[in-house]
């Protein structure tokens, strides 16, 4: 009987709902979201209005420890808040479609 090399059996990547808990942090599906675009909201409103943040301070806002797991639901919530014309995604100072953004992206109040 030949055993499987466990090392070649490729695993799939968990649902991002049904992803574990990051470390210090929410799991994925646990409100997540919602909390990832109040904390967009609120970090802006914080701010000047001519600032921006990155997805990762909204991240960290709300994973703790566990910020890295949740930096694309940070882009996702931004995105989302793209289309309900709360915010707009940056490049190099230039606003961009979300849908094609590649790279490092900013996030501001509508002007």
């Amino acid at each position: 009987m030949a055993s499987r090399d466990r090392r070649t059996a490729p695993k799939p990547p968990p649902a991002p709902d049904t992803a574990p808990a990051p470390e210090g942090g929410p799991a994925a599906g646990d409100g997540v979201d919602q909390q990832l675009e109040a904390a967009i909201l609120e970090l802006l409103a914080g701010r000047a209005a001519t600032s921006t943040i990155c997805p990762s301070e909204a991240a960290r806002a709300v994973g703790d420890a566990g910020w890295r797991d949740l930096m694309e639901p940070a882009r996702r919530a931004a995105r989302r808040l793209v289309d309900a014309g709360e915010v707009q995604i940056t490049q190099g100072g230039s606003v961009v479609d979300p849908a094609t953004a590649k790279g490092p992206i900013r996030i501001r109040k509508v002007r």
